[in-house]
């Protein structure tokens, strides 16, 4: 089965072809990166003019790098929640058009569980169910339950900033540019992960849900100092920059690690699937090396928001005879019921 994947969640445009819901034929993404740069985060205005601009060249190429033409599809698939409004309608519009004019049958997935799902793209992976899902990126930080991949729960969230939006925040303080993961993660192994003890926010002994806040304001009282000081990033000596930063990852990764070792006593998770953006960490994937059960990454390629895990998941809801209705709707959040 050949499904056509559209994603336009936030600030990239993708489109891909994925066969039996792992073999990725072709998989191409519009980064808007370049855009938003000079904002420090994703404008949505700009998100969504630029969706525009892009859907049918990267539908087009996503078709041609596989080697098919829209006949050939057997479905079409569309992240329609959750994400920013106006980027959302672009896809879901260009995906029930294409349905409608094709005939196709339309599924509609949740972006958050797309990215549960991505663990599979390519590898194929059996994981062990009931396994702990984290999702991390600049737009969500959740843990969920799941006893399959179609049948997901949420159990913790953010009260506050995702991690991945913390690590944006930090680069702007250190005035590392956009996006700010990446580049912290870099410097960060050239640093000591214990040279600043920044806080750690565990939320009660229990307690499954995250905060990164405070973490973020102690980096700033860290290097601007308290009111009536001074200071900026650029009196930070190159090793004084690669400690801040090795010492801010070291807090949101024992966090994280944290919180997936509660969910595993609490759910008896027999697996542990981690996704999103900083899915593609270093410091996250090395310390998740010591989880007492098996850790599942996408393959790098497919950690940042792609089509591809859009496809790989509708695949599963068509096999359960599942699909989306025409008239379906582009929604701002996550629909997931809590524990």
């Amino acid at each position: 089965m050949l499904i056509l994947g559209i994603e336009s969640t936030c600030d990239e445009t993708a489109a891909a072809v994925v066969a039996d819901g792992v073999a990725v034929r072709g998989n191409v993404v519009a980064s808007q990166i370049d855009l938003h740069q000079r904002y420090r985060g994703v404008v949505p205005e700009i998100a969504s003019r630029a969706h525009i601009e892009n859907i049918l060249p990267v539908l087009r190429e996503s078709l041609a790098t596989s080697g098919v033409n829209l006949n050939d599809v057997d479905a079409i698939a569309v992240a329609y929640r959750p994400g920013l409004i106006g980027s959302l309608l672009i896809g879901v519009t260009a995906a029930k058009t294409l349905a409608w004019a094709l005939t196709k049958p339309l599924m509609g997935v949740d972006h958050v569980q797309s990215h549960l799902y991505s663990v599979r793209l390519e590898t194929g992976a059996d994981v062990p169910m009931p396994a702990v899902g984290l999702v991390c990126s600049g737009g969500h930080t959740a843990l969920y339950r799941l006893q399959s991949f179609l049948d997901v729960q949420l159990i913790g969230a953010t009260i506050d900033d995702a991690v991945g939006e913390a690590y944006d925040k930090v680069a702007a303080i250190l005035g590392l540019g956009y996006p700010g993961g990446p580049v912290i993660d870099r410097l960060a192994g050239l640093g000591d992960g214990s040279a600043i003890k920044f806080p750690r926010s565990r939320m009660g002994r229990e307690s499954l849900d995250f905060s990164f806040s405070g973490l973020k304001t102690s980096v700033l009282y860290h290097v601007r100092g308290f009111k009536g000081c001074q200071r900026d990033a650029s009196s930070l000596s190159p090793r004084q920059l690669n400690d801040v930063c090795a010492s801010f990852q070291a807090a949101c990764v024992d966090v994280l690690i944290e919180k997936i070792k509660r969910a595993l006593r609490q759910t008896h998770g027999q697996a542990v699937i981690i996704g999103g953006g900083v899915s593609a960490n270093g410091g996250l994937r090395q310390a998740a090396k010591k989880l007492p059960v098996p850790v599942f990454f996408p393959p790098m390629q497919y950690c940042t928001d792609n089509a591809a895990m859009s496809a790989g998941l509708a695949y599963l809801h068509l096999q359960a005879g599942q699909k989306s209705s025409l008239d379906i709707d582009a929604i701002p959040y996550s629909q997931f019921s809590r524990a």
